[in-house]
């Protein structure tokens, strides 16, 4: 099989904004007791917080993340999760069916985020509670000065603000599922009255509009359009929610899921950019992809009703779902222009890259790899290639291109990288790049994972699931010319000499 990409510095996207490689850590399962903290544990530092996770976190280069839900957020009080842990209530967590020991709270995560190089995305409760302890919070995290939160917050040890500068205004309010879940118009207001409190407390700050939980919802774009017309001019960020799977064994329309994923974001697109022509408004409304990842392994396993943390979402992911996600990142950066904020759900053990062993050691899922080649080579700007491929017709799709690819051009570092994934099952793909003015730039690494049974997991006892560098291919002129394996994840390196 052959295939042509030209790239080209007047193709570019946009900027990409660092946040697009966020992730997320909910009070779920194991993710934060077990996941990130864990006192106790050999690894475990003075704060109890997991050394060899962070460790990974940081290889991971995760900008932002997202907390403390998700679900649980909507009946979570933030000030049960304050002040001398000897006082702190446990509480049942209806989200989940657990009991929340409040041992972990806003502090110790600002902590951690501190220590794993990353900043917080904080999420306020707009189910059970609303504007005012929402504008409380920003108050105890954000304020400087004197004040009833703030003073709070020093008499808790930390003199010093937080400075949270993104906040999300609750999660997933249309599900039937979600704690005080509310109406297009009830959650528009709402929303609308906790991100003008919030920023009138601190202005510095962006908030982010619930969007649908799905694209599958029954109220999609007529939910995003009702409540964005109500809070349009408070707010800054529009979210989006999606999670594949590939529970009919049907590989190649797994694979195609991106086609899906473009329709999706097109459309959430076109309601906000709507809503800003009904308005006449000179703002644009960005997107923030605050969940996006493959889940459906774990599904819901058995576990004690009311019991602290237990294991819970903890899929384990093969290499086929390593080069799902691979696609979907692509896909998200093919619309960086609009898509500022994304958050890979989730972080540690509930459906995650990192997952541990409560109490022994930690591994590198094969959807680590894909996520950490792209935070830390996608960086700069977003280059949309010219693609000549074959396609390929499947149960859910058609028309669907064997080549999923993106570039990036990190013009101030003299970087370029081109990220491919060949969803052939079983043919190899003969790839000619021509880089149109990119005047020397020579290609200097070739890291692929290929030659993988679709089924291949890593887990504690080994990681087969790895990438290996490859023969770098070599410049005639312009072009260069790669071979990409079937069912491949192939990262190109380049940089100017």
């Amino acid at each position: 099989m052959k295939a042509k990409m030209t790239l080209a510095k007047e193709f570019k996207i946009g900027d990409i904004d660092k946040r697009i490689y966020g992730s997320f850590i909910e009070h779920l399962g194991r993710a934060v007791y077990g996941g990130i903290y864990e006192p106790g544990h050999p690894e475990a530092d003075e704060d109890g917080f997991r050394k060899d996770v962070i460790r990974l976190v940081k290889e991971l280069n995760v900008p932002v993340v997202r907390y403390p839900g998700g679900n649980f957020v909507s009946g979570y009080n933030w000030q049960d999760g304050v002040g001398p842990v000897c006082n702190r209530p446990k509480r049942l967590d209806l989200a989940w069916g657990t009991t929340e020991p409040n041992s972990f709270g806003t502090n110790e995560f600002m902590k951690w985020c501190k220590k794993a190089n990353t900043e917080c995305m904080m999420a306020v409760n707009l189910g059970t509670a609303g504007p005012e302890q929402a504008r409380n919070l920003v108050e105890y995290t954000n304020h400087r000065g004197a004040s009833a939160w703030s003073d709070l917050r020093k008499s808790h040890g930390y003199s010093e603000p937080w400075d949270i500068k993104l906040w999300c205004l609750g999660n997933e309010m249309d599900g039937r599922w979600q704690m005080g879940a509310k109406t297009a118009a009830e959650y528009g207001r709402i929303a609308l009255e906790a991100s003008k409190l919030m920023k009138w407390t601190d202005g510095s700050i962006e908030t982010v509009l619930c969007g649908s939980s799905s694209r599958n919802s029954p109220t999609f774009g007529e939910w995003e359009a009702t409540s964005l017309d109500i809070a349009y001019d408070s707010v800054d960020y529009v979210s989006l929610h999606q999670y594949y799977e590939n529970r009919a064994d049907d590989t190649p329309s797994f694979l195609a899921k991106t086609l899906e994923l473009e329709e999706f974001i097109y459309t959430v697109i076109c309601v906000c950019d709507y809503i800003k022509a009904k308005k006449r408004s000179k703002k644009t409304i960005n997107l923030s992809f605050d969940e996006w990842n493959v889940w459906y392994h774990s599904d819901n396993a058995p576990y004690e009703r009311w019991s602290m943390s237990p294991p819970r979402l903890e899929d384990i992911y093969n290499f086929e779902d390593a080069l799902v996600v691979g696609s979907m990142l692509i896909t998200l950066l093919r619309h960086c222009d609009r898509i500022k904020i994304a958050c890979l759900a989730q972080l540690v053990n509930v459906i995650a890259p990192i997952f541990t062993q409560t109490g022994g050691g930690v591994f590198k899922q094969t959807i680590f790899y894909p996520f950490e080649h792209l935070s830390n080579y996608g960086r700069g700007a977003a280059l949309n290639p010219i693609i000549s491929c074959p396609k390929y017709d499947c149960k859910e799709f058609d028309d669907v291109p064997y080549l999923e690819s993106i570039s990036t051009f990190d013009e101030e570092n003299g970087l370029m990288a081109v990220f491919c994934v060949n969803k052939s099952l079983d043919e190899n793909m003969v790839l000619d790049i021509n880089i149109m003015d990119f005047e020397g730039y020579k290609p200097f690494e070739f890291i692929s994972m290929d030659g993988y049974d679709k089924l291949a997991e890593n887990g504690f006892d080994k990681c087969p699931v790895i990438p290996h560098k490859k023969e770098t291919p070599k410049m005639d002129g312009n072009s260069m010319t790669v071979e990409l394996k079937p069912l491949s994840w192939n990262v190109i390196r380049l940089k100017k000499i």
